[in-house]
């Protein structure tokens, strides 16, 4: 009869250990690093998410110029000093609003809140089943195709926005879709790519942010799904890469314990942290144009530089934070530490950052400051909460990203809607509010991580063999 019973504890620290020993032929300081290919897998992989975050967000800085200002303002009831000028020195003629060729819509506060959203309903449906989906045909496949759907479908939304609101909802809905099988799929690349003490500065690389049908060409041509298929990778690297590995194997072998995630209070924490970021993340993304135009009356130009100062800044924060946790790791700090320490910073001092915006309305400098560290500092949870599944349970890591993503994705739907709400019934009070609400979510949500997270593989997780009585 068989039976499946787990590996000896014997065994599991000499063969299925973490803490991963290489051969000392594969040292890494003898094993290409920047110039490699599995760096080169992660600077596409960034490129690809980089299309695809610009692809989400693009309606977020145009809202500013398609709406009707005149009829639904956010305005706070004060003046401001400090504000740029236009050529002339008057704040008055700087242009509030598009010339007058462009179409300008009367949508309220609570439709643009609906709009921005409409792209997580169809992300929130993709995001587990296409995890699943590449760690069975492959990432390859499931993302350049995801990519090349996204890539149409924005080149459809200025018309889709022209036939009317249901069209433009529904093209963002399957954008969504599309958008959300590019970011789950990708998630499997890392159980075959990523040597365990440089995962988390691949991973950071990677997921730090017409264009887009080019670029998936590239990706059709240069990423393989492991490093084993890879024609051109070095032997000396592709050797690494497997020795490093060797304790994990392919989720597609075992089948999901799906019992024994639910019961997992670990996954359920990071869960619920990456909740409480991602509507941090949304809050900051989607109304920092609107923010910035509205409160300080300046004209789209200045708006549309100055809302992506602060995410430029993110974007080498967010790189620099993988090589920081894999610098601590390296002095000996416990993983757990790590992921908690990058989640924190991540987490704590943006959301306060936030609530403090509403009280310094009197100088957009001080402002943009208070912006700049906020979106900075968030991406250091990308080497904190976001990788934390391939600690947990790297054999079903592709799933449970997806599932985790999938799960954090409800925020970006909650988020827009309930703010639109908020800003629709008093401008001023209704940013207070919303910074407030998005502060209380994320200290719920870090906390309930700092308690239950962990960073040691589930045994549930752990490799089960099959034995004959």
């Amino acid at each position: 009869m068989a039976t499946m019973t787990e590996l000896s504890p014997t065994e599991d620290k000499s063969k299925y250990s973490q803490d991963t020993q290489v051969d000392e032929k594969l040292s890494p300081r003898k094993v290409p690093t920047l110039c490699s290919t599995r760096y080169g897998i992660a600077f596409i992989a960034h490129l690809c998410n980089f299309v695809i975050a610009a692809q989400g967000i693009i309606m977020n800085i145009t809202m500013v110029a398609m709406v009707n200002s005149t009829s639904h303002q956010f305005q706070f009831n004060g003046s401001t000093e400090g504000l740029p000028f236009d050529s002339s020195g008057d704040p008055q003629n700087s242009p509030k609003s598009p010339t007058a060729w462009a179409p300008v819509y009367n949508w309220s506060p609570h439709i643009q809140g609906i709009i921005f959203s409409a792209i997580s309903y169809g992300m929130i449906l993709t995001l587990a089943p296409s995890g699943y989906l590449a760690g069975r045909v492959g990432t390859k496949r499931v993302v350049g195709v995801s990519l090349l759907g996204s890539s149409l479908l924005i080149l459809f939304t200025p018309l889709a926005t022209d036939l009317g609101l249901t069209f433009l909802i529904a093209t963002r809905i399957l954008q969504g879709l599309s958008q959300g099988s590019g970011l789950g799929g990708q998630f499997a690349l890392w159980e075959s790519w990523s040597p365990p003490h440089e995962r988390s500065r691949l991973c950071s690389i990677a997921l730090s942010g017409g264009v887009g049908c080019v670029f998936c060409l590239l990706w059709f041509v240069l990423v393989y799904d492991g490093p084993v298929t890879h024609p051109w990778i070095n032997t000396t690297e592709k050797e690494y890469i497997m020795s490093s590995l060797a304790q994990q194997v392919s989720s597609s072998r075992q089948p999901l314990p799906i019992k024994a995630m639910v019961r997992s209070l670990p996954l359920w924490s990071m869960g619920f942290c990456c909740f409480s970021h991602q509507w941090l993340i949304n809050i900051m993304v989607i109304y920092t144009p609107t923010y910035i135009s509205s409160v300080f009356n300046i004209n789209i130009r200045d708006s549309g530089f100055l809302s992506a100062l602060p995410f430029i800044i993110a974007w080498v924060v967010g790189i620099l934070g993988g090589q920081l946790a894999d610098f601590l790791l390296t002095k000996n700090f416990r993983l757990v530490t790590v992921r908690k320490i990058a989640t924190v910073l991540g987490t704590l001092p943006s959301s306060a950052a936030l609530v403090i915006l509403p009280y310094i309305t009197s100088s957009y400098i001080i402002t943009v400051g208070l912006l700049t560290l906020a979106c900075g500092l968030s991406p250091l949870c990308q080497s904190g909460i976001y990788i934390n599944t391939l600690d947990l349970a790297p054999r079903h890591s592709s799933f449970l990203m997806g599932v985790s993503r999938g799960f954090a994705q409800i925020a970006a739907i909650l988020a827009p809607t309930v703010s639109g709400f908020l800003l629709s019934q008093d401008p001023e009070l209704g940013w207070r509010n919303t910074f407030s609400l998005s502060f209380a979510i994320n200290a719920l949500g870090l906390i309930f991580y700092l308690i239950f997270g962990e960073a040691d593989v589930q045994d549930w997780a752990k490799e089960r063999k099959l034995t004959r009585l």
